[in-house]
């Protein structure tokens, strides 16, 4: 398994990581040989949150009574959990990052998934009322807590990042942010910079090369899918060119379009961790191949190009 640090002084981590925002209403024999499958296709690093599952905390719970009813899986685990979003009694979803409601986010995390501490804390989307100061007392409480070891945001924009980190006395180690092959505008845009063109719009503050410039760990979810919840695009005949370049490219490689797609992101000298969420074994088997396939330049700008981005 291909391993990635943002920061060269850090530990190095998994390039794939497991994502189980779809494991309810699994059993927990089909999760801990979900879990036991990812390690030994070279990762241990599992990516949860709270809000995951049909009710609140529903994947985290799961998990929990998985790591309960096989003692030791929880250590073999980097596991990392995500909060701030929360929900009205109708199921309304509305984001806090308030220190009180942060702090009681994390210990619910904790007792369901029946473990004393998160490897990883994520603070999921932004909060237009967050204040920094309060973010830095709740990671100041955590961290010294032993509750948290490291922490992170999800789908935050640089200026965001900068104030947190301003009076936070912890670094900010980790940002997810969607991509995949349909969904790469983070690093399309500098291409079509100074143009009157659909892709030169600047959607997140140019967050790809800030991360790279303060070392912050990108992680890419969703890199199957299209839209926000809308589809996978593999296969899929809304996406005919792509299918067909991704088809040339993986036959080249003697893999999948599953493993290409998820080449496709690793092959961004950004050096992310894809966030691969599936049930399926196999599936999982066929992302993690992934680290073993290089793409050439032209591999690469045939996929991108057959999504339709610029090249000016």
């Amino acid at each position: 398994m291909k391993r990635v640090s943002a920061n060269k002084s850090r530990e190095a981590l998994p390039s794939i990581i497991l994502g189980t925002m779809r494991i309810e209403g699994m059993k927990e024999a089909e999760v801990e040989n979900l879990l036991e499958n990812a390690i030994e296709n070279g990762t241990n690093f599992v990516d949860t949150a709270n809000c995951y599952g049909e009710k609140e905390g529903g994947v985290e719970s799961l998990l929990g009574k998985t790591f309960r009813k096989y003692p030791g899986l929880r250590d073999k685990i980097v596991l990392q959990s995500k909060g701030g979003i929360t929900f009205y009694p109708d199921g309304r979803p509305f984001h806090n990052y308030s220190k009180e409601h942060l702090l009681r986010t994390l210990d619910a995390s904790l007792e369901r998934l029946g473990t004393d501490h998160l490897d990883y804390f994520l603070l999921h989307r932004s909060d237009p009322l967050f204040r920094p100061e309060e973010i830095a007392e709740a990671f100041e409480i955590m961290k010294e807590s032993g509750k948290v070891l490291h922490f992170g945001v999800s789908n935050e924009v640089p200026t965001g990042i900068e104030l947190m980190q301003k009076y936070c006395s912890v670094p900010i180690e980790v940002n997810q942010m969607q991509f995949s092959i349909v969904h790469a505008d983070m690093c399309v845009q500098p291409v079509a910079t100074n143009n009157h063109d659909f892709y030169a719009v600047d959607r997140d503050g140019g967050i790809l090369n800030y991360c790279r410039l303060k070392e912050i760990q990108l992680q890419a979810w969703s890199p199957f899918q299209y839209g926000f919840i809308d589809g996978v695009f593999i296969d899929n005949p809304k996406y005919e060119k792509v299918n067909a370049a991704m088809e040339k490219v993986a036959e080249r490689h003697g893999v999948s379009k599953t493993t290409i797609a998820v080449a496709w992101i690793l092959r961004h000298p950004a050096d992310m961790q894809v966030v691969c969420g599936t049930t399926k074994t196999e599936r999982f088997k066929e992302c993690c191949k992934a680290c073993d396939v290089e793409l050439s330049y032209e591999d690469w700008y045939e996929i991108y190009l057959a999504a339709g981005y610029p090249i000016m």
